[in-house]
């Protein structure tokens, strides 16, 4: 119950001093809010940023290697030179992959093609994407139906003209629904919608996904385009198991049997190229560590400013309450019992203006974004707080030890 007590009094010196200084005390706390807002609103953005780059991506799948003629490159000069006489990968290929493959979970093939017009009726959709894919591809990425179903093998291997279209481009061809069972034309052909797809919505990037593009048989699509060695860019997708950490059993697996299927020597650089989603993911978030990075430091100094207010406050404090610190001690009070009572009032008066910083944080995660939701974590919050709280005790430690040492008699003597 003692401890209790002391928290309780602690507390009401604490609001005491705040409410009889309040212009002085809000300005020594400006620092410390100053220096919370901006390293937790730094971290918030972070956060959503990776959550959003992960969510904007999903379409393309998770735990998925994708072996292409082309290497991602995320900034600086693309050496295209050493890449474009390499050929795309092959039905071939993928068959020798799927029937061989040991370390994955699913392989598919696919290809697309941009600037698509869908037609049905006197209805159009300009600047579509039609994707021929095999069966295996909703085991590498998650194709969402609202509406319909998904391709059943017999379709695939027939290669009948059915097709899976995206939210938008249903809507535009059918206003009023009813998609389903239609058939809409699309690269001089007729297919039959037999899905839609749910609504994916823009991603912060602005790249293409499933709303923009119509899904279907690989062999439908390789009767109207060439998928050959020079043809339309071709993908093999690798599903990796859950277990398979990082995906190197699978990258290693596939390297080793790419390159045998094409034939390279030892010596041999490869002719294709193994690329991941999360590159993107990584090469973004490396960008932004050096944001939050700055972040820390701008806000580091803002902080020290703050924490030189409140030692300031709370030596002013210690000096206003000489007496009653003397008085206290005559009475008995240890000096435990003094040193908690100011560094429980520091540390508060220091957590009060984190707490402003991080409601401030919250404001601008409230206001309505287009391109990234903003959301603050638990975590960021406890950051704020625990730093905050530090702040606090490294400010109010040695006025907390000036006060808790006070001779009682001279103390009482003071005015």
């Amino acid at each position: 119950m003692i401890y209790l007590r002391l928290i309780v009094e602690s507390f009401r010196f604490a609001w005491q001093a705040l409410r009889s200084n309040m212009l002085r005390t809000l300005l020594s706390l400006l620092g410390v809010t100053i220096g919370i807002f901006a390293i937790i609103s730094v971290f918030t953005l972070v956060d959503s940023l990776e959550r959003n780059v992960r969510d904007s991506m999903s379409f393309i799948g998770d735990k998925v290697l994708y072996v292409q003629k082309w290497p991602w490159s995320f900034g600086g000069s693309y050496p295209w030179w050493k890449y474009f006489q390499r050929p795309e990968p092959t039905m071939r290929e993928f068959k020798q992959m799927d029937r061989n493959m040991v370390n994955d979970a699913g392989v598919a093939i696919f290809a697309d093609k941009g600037g698509s017009t869908y037609k049905y009726r006197s209805n159009s959709f300009s600047d579509g994407i039609l994707m021929g894919v095999t069966y295996e591809y909703s085991k590498v990425s998650e194709i969402p139906i609202e509406e319909g179903r998904y391709f059943v093998p017999q379709e695939v291997d027939a290669s009948r003209n059915v097709v899976v279209i995206g939210k938008e481009i249903a809507e535009a061809l059918f206003p009023y629904g009813g998609a389903i069972g239609q058939e809409l034309k699309v690269g001089g052909q007729r297919f039959r919608i037999i899905g839609v797809v749910e609504k994916q919505g823009e991603n912060m990037f602005g790249m293409p996904n499933f709303d923009q593009m119509g899904i279907i048989p690989f062999g439908a699509f390789s009767k109207m385009y060439d998928t050959g060695p020079d043809g339309v860019g071709t993908t093999i997708a690798l599903k990796g198991r859950e277990d398979d950490e990082g995906l190197q059993e699978l990258e290693y697996e596939a390297r080793g049997m790419m390159r045998n299927i094409r034939g390279l020597r030892p010596q041999d650089d490869d002719s294709f190229a193994i690329n991941r989603p999360e590159m993107a993911t990584q090469a973004v978030t490396g960008f932004f560590d050096v944001i939050g990075l700055a972040g820390w430091v701008i806000g580091g100094f803002a902080i020290l400013v703050g924490g030189f207010g409140i030692a300031n406050i709370m030596f002013v404090s210690v000096k206003e309450r000489t007496n009653i610190i003397g008085i206290q001690k005559s009475l008995g009070a240890k000096n435990y019992f003094i040193l908690f009572q100011f560094l429980f009032e520091a540390v508060f008066l220091s957590v009060l203006g984190g707490a402003i910083g991080i409601f401030l944080v919250f404001l601008i995660t409230i206001i309505p974004q287009d391109m990234m939701k903003i959301s603050l974590s638990v975590g960021n919050i406890i950051l704020g707080l625990g730093v905050s709280a530090v702040i606090g005790m490294l400010s109010g430690i040695i006025p907390a030890v000036l006060a808790s040492n006070l001779d009682p008699v001279i103390a009482i003597r003071s005015k």
